[in-house]
């Protein structure tokens, strides 16, 4: 076992030094970092090892990072000089120490990364070790005079952070599920990762581009075992790497497009293998938790079902007047385990032991005496009352029997006969029942529990996408408003173009964080009234820029009188702009739209009527369903998530509405009415 972890480290020692030579060796010309120097393994290597060896790995790390950074300098104008190397090896051995140190809480075994707390202490950890990294880098810069001492830092604290976030996982103790893909599934996805990846990253003027790799990764997350996952995120990465280095995709002449230092294209590609690892990770944790709690519920739910199933057995025995057995059934052999020649002729209180039978007499209120009991028990004709029989091995088992008398045609009696059944079983697994649904109520409680968690996650897995999204944005501006250099028409539209599908982005995580609300407990807000005509108009107003330089005709007519409604003024905002923004993007120029809202009685009428496509007879009845598009929309290339209708039609039916519509070749006419205060 101690050979098996040593060679292990050693391994990854090595694995940490080629690779180490080959982020220098690919760092580009004038460059003052190292790329994206694999800081993961050097964290993995100590997850690895012992605790006692730790002072001797950190001394391998150091000089293994110190030579992989100053090294190619003695034979190449790729490594750095000797005292800007020495400070970055030892930023990078510091920062190892106290990712391992933190993510281990100072057990000697490699940590799991299974749940919310561990998932924490992940991320807490490498960004620890991130500003360690990040700040020696920065002191290095200063004393070494070595390029820009901000961008220097920030650069290798981005970039060890999205690789101790990509790599450390592999050496921790991950989710214990198998895939739940297909093989063919599986080839279905690998095929995908590596055609996928490659074809978003060829394209040079489209950054926005790259992020459909993570959709796919992100479905691995949901389908196949961690280690697989974690794999197919590792193989996206190092085709980024690989092919971002070899001079493809939008990252790699980011200097000379945007006029910025070239370590900027490190910058980008770790801040891409940090959203990349971010969705991943918390993904596979998240399936591993559903799949651990689902498997719970159906191992409960299948204790219970053997539970119930395991209730059998009847036992039929008749007698004469005087009480000997003559009638022994074989389901009575199997519950008494006597044999039937061991009973026939034989007394039926052979079954019943005094303590019994004293236990029954007190229940009827009659004597202790058998023929008391047996009487009081064929006069009550009572069915299925419970008396403990006595098997042949001493023990007593408790029997719900029915007890008739049978008389000739005298009215004589001329015997007995019991029909009963074993339920001792079905008392003790009536408790056990009990217990097992009190079990499954918790297991339930639980699955809601996680179901809240998902909503949860979804919610922040949006928010999380909104930081790179929002970062990209500003970056964005900052390029239109010349803030890295003047730019040039072409990239100054390449720029609008990386605008546009963020925001088309931002829409989306919009609409998942809403359909997210519908989907738990609905929107929360706080009734209150206000003027129907004020939300129409300021939903008209967002989306009047949309047409000011299209050959559209857009009339919009408001009632004179105000319009009180009580409700949600955002809410019903976004109805009126869901309605509108739709019929300006399905309407082509020439054509019109007409926005009206009337007041019909105590309700208000909002019509939108657009003459757009329209759409088709035999996809109308799907039109409010999520995620739908109709082949009208796809041929013509027109985006949009199918989220906007669905979410539409639930805020107008929580304000106790009704919405519906009218299409056909001249257009689409959309109708909601809402209840006014009156």
């Amino acid at each position: 076992m101690r050979k098996s972890w040593v060679v292990r480290v050693v391994a990854v020692v090595v694995l940490m030094a080629a690779t180490g030579l080959m982020a220098v060796w690919g760092a580009p010309d004038g460059g003052r970092v190292t790329g994206i120097w694999p800081a993961g393994l050097a964290t993995g290597a100590l997850l690895l090892a012992r605790r006692r060896h730790t002072p001797t790995l950190l001394l391998a790390i150091f000089l293994v990072a110190l030579g992989t950074i100053w090294g190619p300098s003695l034979v190449s104008d790729n490594g750095r000089p000797f005292l800007v190397a020495l400070g970055f090896a030892l930023g990078s051995t510091l920062e190892a120490w106290v990712v391992a140190r933190l993510f281990t809480d100072g057990v000697d075994e490699r940590p799991p990364l299974r749940s919310d707390p561990d998932l924490r202490r992940y991320f807490r950890s490498v960004g620890a070790g991130g500003a360690v990294g990040g700040v020696v880098g920065y002191a290095t810069s200063v004393v070494a005079d070595w390029g820009d001492p901000l961008l220097v830092g920030v650069t290798i604290g981005t970039s060890h952070v999205a690789s101790n976030l990509a790599l450390i996982p592999f050496f921790c103790r991950p989710p214990n599920q198998e895939s739940v893909a297909s093989r063919g599934e599986r080839f279905f996805q690998w095929v995908t990762i590596v055609t996928v990846t490659p074809a978003v990253f060829l394209p040079t003027d489209l950054p926005s581009l790259v992020f459909l790799a993570i959709p796919v990764l992100a479905w691995g997350a949901l389908r196949l075992s961690p280690r697989e996952s974690l794999a197919q995120m590792v193989a996206v990465l190092a085709f980024a790497v690989f092919m971002t280095t070899g001079g493809y995709g939008p990252f790699a002449d980011v200097s000379e497009r945007y006029d910025v230092s070239v370590d900027m294209r490190g910058l980008i590609l770790a801040c891409f293998a940090l959203v990349c690892a971010a969705i991943v990770v918390p993904l596979m944790i998240r399936m591993g938790e559903q799949i651990a709690s689902a498997r719970e519920a159906k191992a409960e739910r299948d204790m219970v079902q053997r539970i119930v199933d395991g209730a059998t057995g009847v036992a039929i025995i008749g007698s004469d007047e005087a009480g000997r057995v003559n009638l022994y059934n074989p389901g009575a052999q199997r519950l008494l385990g006597y044999e039937a020649d061991e009973v026939l002729g034989q007394r039926t209180t052979m079954f019943h032991s005094p303590a019994a039978i004293r236990d029954k007499a007190a229940e009827l209120g009659v004597a202790e005496t058998f023929s008391d009991v047996v009487r009081e028990m064929t006069k009550s004709g009572a069915a299925g009352t419970h008396i403990r029989f006595q098997r042949k091995d001493g023990v007593e088992r408790t029997h719900a029997i029915t007890l008739s008398r049978l008389a000739d045609d005298r009215g004589r009696t001329t015997g007995y006969v019991s029909t009963s059944e074993d339920v001792t079983d079905q008392l003790e697994s009536r408790r056990a029942l009990v217990e097992a649904l009190e079990v499954e109520r918790q297991a339930v409680e639980r699955l809601q529990e996680v179901d809240s968690v998902k909503d949860s996650f979804v919610s922040s897995v949006s928010h999380e996408l909104r930081t790179p999204m929002t970062s990209i944005l500003g970056y964005l501006e900052m390029l239109g408003e010349d803030a890295y250099g003047p730019l040039t028409g072409d990239q100054r539209n390449a720029v609008r173009r990386v605008s546009a599908n963020t925001q088309r982005l931002l829409g989306l995580i919009d609409d998942l964080l809403t359909l997210s609300r519908v989907d738990s407990e609905g929107f929360d807000y706080v009734d209150r009234v206000f003027d129907l005509r004020a939300a129409i108009g300021a939903a008209y107003a967002v989306v009047l820029p949309s047409w000011e330089n299209r050959e559209l005709e857009v009339t919009l007519q408001l009632p004179d009188e105000p319009v009180p409604l009580m409700g949600d003024r955002d809410m019903i905002e976004r109805v009126a702009l869901n309605l509108l923004s739709n019929a300006v993007k399905f309407t082509p120029d020439g054509g019109g739209i007409q926005v009206e809202l009337h007041v019909d009685g105590d309700e208000a009428e909002l019509v939108v009527t657009d003459s757009g496509i329209g759409v088709p007879e035999q996809e109308q009845a799907q039109l409010f369903d999520r995620f739908f598009r109709s082949t009208l929309a796809q041929k013509q290339a027109i985006p949009g998530s199918g989220l906007g209708l669905s979410i539409t039609r639930a805020i107008v039916e929580k304000h106790g509405g009704t919405i519906s519509f009218t299409s056909g070749d001249g257009g689409t006419s959309f109708v909601t009415r809402l209840p006014i205060v009156t």
